[in-house]
């Protein structure tokens, strides 16, 4: 089983009531954005990278054809 890594804070809150739990929140908030953002770039990445190469490639010089891109020779 792989272990979790937690950030929780450890001991007492030293803040009354609603500061400790609105800079709990705004972690959680920036923490859950980050994570998002992360899968999000992840995706594009992933089906973006090779179109682009052949985007690139047919912009080049001297203008090669589509199926000289393709091809492995």
């Amino acid at each position: 089983m792989a272990s979790r890594v937690s950030l929780k804070t450890k001991g007492k809150s030293t803040g009354k009531g609603s500061k400790g739990s609105d800079e709990r929140s705004i972690t959680q908030a920036v923490k859950e954005w980050t994570n998002w953002t992360m899968k999000k770039a992840k995706v594009v990445t992933h089906y973006g990278f090779i179109p682009l190469i052949i985007i690139i490639g047919m912009n080049s010089d001297p203008k090669p054809q589509l199926s000289q891109l393709l091809s492995p020779v």
